[in-house]
């Protein structure tokens, strides 16, 4: 019996083609939540620039962000899981040698250093994100934890990178950048998080994903669903691959597992 749900947002609960959920999915997700079935975010975003679920937040039971670095139930964190503070320093100063930009993800914002037009195509086109801080400069943000740098990284400048860092790891769901975290996070990690505190068993919990960030929660979650829109490598391994994000995939696979 699935008791609990697990949704990437971008590609998997958001259209890239709409910037919106669609509404067979809200629909879908409505009557799990009639069912009794709980409902949770796992994304890449922070908080601050989840900006595209309006229409089933009332819906929502709790948040994985940041790639599982921080864990929310009902507006209580139960998990935080910075970024080792040399590693958030390697990755500046890697950005600054490539005169590349990056994201600083805090708890309660995120910000650019080294802003360049291309952050606006990928967060403000392709991914129709708002809220990133403009005031804030990098030496403040690092005045407290960080939780996910989001450097624009080709894969040769990632592959270098990573090699330096001493405890964090990288995952690429956008050919434009990779996302840092720690190396004791990720979105696996987090549903376990959150199973646990909420009495819940992960063969009890069903995860759906299209990106890299998603392999860790498709392959521990009891049943790990990946779109069909989703790269070879996480349809590999998932236990059941469904339709495209826009033609009911999310629907579908509820219906095909009888959750609704």
């Amino acid at each position: 019996m699935i008791k609990a749900l697990f949704f990437d947002i971008d590609g998997t609960l958001v259209s890239f083609r709409t910037h919106s959920v669609p509404k067979p999915t809200v629909e879908a997700l409505a009557e799990a939540r009639r069912r009794g079935v709980r409902i949770f975010i796992s994304t890449g975003r922070p908080r601050p620039l989840i900006n595209n679920l309006d229409p089933i937040e009332s819906l929502i039971d709790g948040y994985i962000t940041v790639n599982g670095a921080i864990c929310t139930v009902g507006g209580q964190t139960i998990s935080r899981t910075p970024i080792d503070t040399e590693d958030v320093r390697t990755i500046i100063e890697a950005a600054d040698r490539y005169g590349i930009p990056s994201l600083i993800v805090g708890e309660d914002r995120a910000i650019v250093h080294n802003y360049s037009p291309i952050v606006d195509k990928v967060f403000g086109g392709m991914l129709a994100i708002t809220g990133i801080d403009r005031g804030t400069t990098t030496a403040q943000m690092l005045e407290a934890p960080i939780y996910q740098m989001t450097p624009f990284f080709d894969t040769a400048q990632e592959a270098e990178v990573v090699r330096l860092l001493r405890h964090s790891e990288s995952t690429r769901w956008c050919e434009y950048f990779s996302d840092v975290i720690s190396a004791d996070a990720d979105k696996g990690r987090g549903m376990e998080t959150i199973a646990g505190h909420e009495g819940i068993a992960l063969d009890e919990c069903m995860a759906f994903g299209d990106g890299g960030n998603d392999i860790s929660i498709l392959k521990k979650a009891g049943t790990g669903v990946a779109m069909g829109n989703a790269g070879d490598e996480v349809k590999a391994a998932a236990d059941y691959v469904t339709d495209h994000i826009d033609n009911e995939g999310v629907p579908k696979a509820l219906m095909h597992f009888g959750v609704i």
